[in-house]
């Protein structure tokens, strides 16, 4: 009886897991890789580290038209069987905060090479520099059109092409493009997990400023997302943890022309009235101290002359003590509540991830087939699901390439 021939297209996370899983099965795989070697992405995950999973992972820290469609991938590979995966493979773990789970070895380098051992242990076919630029339906299977000219026929397909994120990892959008010459649908693309840019003529003048707080994203009165953390001041606006995790709804309000607002709290360790209390104070007894001079100690002394102007204070010279109570009330509004138009987001090079994909309704959630074409599997980036920044994404690459493959290879 011959054995079910299955093409990964795509050798990222979610592909070389979907090998794994497809050859444990039984089926005869092969791994359609565009670059010169497989997994590049995974080396740039965890600021090279590889933030595996997060042990927090459910459907609140997803994103997508139906989040819950991750509900079955996850219950059959779930955060617990993957670290018991990777575990079989040789990878110790450790659990760090937010529940951030990381290799012992800090190299996101030891997952690829881990991988990888098990892709050559199992004799899975790599084929690198093996660009598919049609994938077509054939009565036995499919038929794989590559850039060099080179067909390829196979009785499955999984489709692991990735998103637009990192298009110098090899994802630019051409999975999306293979997925819709069969039929799918993608929902509204853009970058997620990026840095956010705002309207403002001072960021040059604050750019590498760093300060731990709040921001929260506001449409009309209603905060749509908050997070806290380091924040970086950049030269077109910031950067930094808690920015990444608020990003997409910052990139939903220009890609649906909503208005929303970035609202940065400089100091949150204080409720507003302690923190009035503790300004009267510090103008009071400042003596002969300029009000600039007399925030030195309260903020980055670099913001100083921008928080000031930005609250209405235009002469720095002025004393402090002769501030006038509305200047004083400015000045604690914006400590607690500094907000900024929202011009958009850098761009996919410098997103981690991409905010949607080939739409969850056309895809089997017990399977990850698609029900438009037969013997085709979507996994990892390219499916309408994204997570949150904290190894949520990860999680979804491997419970989703796990199961696409595990069924791909079924006669």
């Amino acid at each position: 009886m011959s054995r079910t021939t299955v093409a990964i297209v795509g050798g990222g996370a979610s592909g070389l897991v979907a090998a794994i899983s497809a050859k444990r099965m039984g089926a005869k795989v092969t791994i359609l890789e565009r670059n010169p070697r497989v997994g590049k992405k995974i080396l740039a995950t965890g600021n090279g580290r590889c933030n595996l999973t997060n042990i927090n992972a459910d459907v609140p820290c997803y994103n997508g038209e139906n989040p819950k469609f991750i509900y079955s991938a996850f219950s059959q590979f779930s955060v617990e069987r993957s670290l018991e995966f990777f575990e079989g493979l040789g990878i110790e773990y450790k659990v760090e905060e937010e529940g951030k789970v990381y290799p012992m070895s800090d190299q996101a380098s030891s997952v690829l090479d881990v991988l990888l051992y098990e892709v050559h242990r199992l004799k899975i076919e790599v084929l690198c520099d093996s660009f598919v630029q049609a994938i077509k339906p054939t009565k036995k299977g499919f038929s794989l059109d590559l850039e060099d000219g080179r067909k390829l026929s196979f009785d499955k397909v999984v489709l692991c092409a990735g998103g637009s994120a990192m298009p110098s990892s090899g994802s630019d959008g051409n999975g999306f493009e293979l997925a819709k010459s069969l039929g799918h649908s993608t929902t509204k693309i853009f970058p997620a997990l990026v840095q956010i840019m705002l309207e403002g003529d001072f960021f040059k003048r604050i750019d590498g400023v760093k300060f731990v707080g709040t921001v929260e994203v506001i449409e009309g009165k209603k905060v749509i997302a908050n997070d806290r953390g380091d924040v970086l001041f950049t030269n077109y606006g910031v950067s930094g943890p808690p920015i990444l995790q608020v990003s997409r709804k910052a990139s939903e309000a220009r890609e649906f022309h909503k208005k929303r607002e970035l609202k940065l709290v400089l100091i949150d360790s204080l409720d507003k009235e302690d923190l009035r209390k503790r300004l009267d104070r510090r103008f009071r007894t400042a003596h002969s101290k300029t009000a600039e001079e007399s925030m030195i100690g309260l903020i980055n002394k670099r913001l100083i002359p921008v928080v000031l102007q930005e609250a209405g204070i235009s002469d720095l010279r002025k004393k402090a003590s002769d501030l006038s109570e509305k200047e004083k009330k400015s000045l604690l509004d914006l400590l607690t509540d500094w907000r900024f138009v929202i011009k958009g987001t850098k761009g996919w090079q410098s997103s981690q991830v991409t905010a949607g994909g080939v739409r969850t309704a056309e895809i089997c959630a017990d399977t990850m087939e698609s029900k438009l074409v037969a013997g085709l599997y979507l996994a990892g980036e390219i499916v309408d699901i994204d997570g949150r920044c904290g190894g949520y994404n990860l999680q979804w690459a491997w419970s989703s390439g796990y199961i696409a493959g595990q069924n791909a290879a079924y006669a």
